[in-house]
């Protein structure tokens, strides 16, 4: 069952009228701390109850509180007043920000070494110091690219290089390889002459295949023997 709406009236009945005051009392002082905690606002309650009794809550404190809305209701009153006193207020600060844009430019113009005829002896020192120090880190920050550009092209000419080795080795593995398939038997260091004549089963002869070596008669036999 869901809460029904209570008829907001006197209650009359005294015992539920202080229970009811008690659990709302507690409820607002909870729900102005929490509006001053999430909202980072300045509160103060003030309750009295039927008895006379003071509750009061206020994250700053109680008459401060009061006397800023004294403050607040007083200038409220003279809108006008406000109204001028912020337009003053505004004239002040954009002339803060000329003034302070002014500066920055003639900064900028004494620091690429014009208008320095204005300047005492004393101010073009310190104008000097500060030059100094600018070059002395763009220097070392010029070293740093230069350092870093360094290292990586020497990273990368060791790969290079290793890549180089690399290619080499196969290279070499490669020729390796087909010197070996060269040697092999049935290889380049045979041959088949064409011109030897048959015999009666259509079969070359023994000595149809002539080796590129020349062996001795005596070889030469027994391989026909065979």
């Amino acid at each position: 069952m869901g809460r029904g709406k209570i008829e907001i009236k006197r209650i009359e009945n005294t015992t539920n009228r202080q229970v009811t005051f008690c659990k709302r009392r507690n409820g607002l002082l909870k729900k102005a701390y929490e509006l001053s905690v999430l909202c980072d606002a300045e509160v103060a309650l003030i309750v009295f109850s039927t008895r006379g009794r003071l509750y009061e809550y206020a994250n700053n404190s109680v008459k401060a509180t009061i006397e800023r809305y004294k403050k607040a209701s007083v200038d409220s009153s003279n809108t006008g007043s406000v109204s001028e006193a912020n337009a003053q207020f505004y004239q002040q600060e954009a002339s803060k920000l000329r003034n302070h844009i002014r500066n920055m430019q003639n900064t900028n113009r004494t620091m690429l070494g014009e208008s320095l005829g204005s300047l005492s002896p004393k101010e073009l020192k310190g104008l000097e110091t500060k030059l100094e120090k600018g070059i002395s880190k763009i220097r070392s920050k010029k070293n740093e690219l230069l350092f870093s550009e360094i290292e990586y092209m020497q990273k990368r000419e060791i790969d290079l290089h290793n890549d180089n080795q690399y290619l080499r080795a196969k290279i070499a593995e490669h020729e390796r390889a087909q010197q070996q398939m060269n040697l092999m038997p049935g290889g380049s260091n045979y041959e088949v002459l064409p011109s030897q004549p048959f015999d009666s089963r259509n079969f070359f002869q023994v000595n149809a295949l002539q080796p590129n070596h020349h062996y001795s008669r005596q070889d030469q036999m027994a391989l026909q023997l065979v």
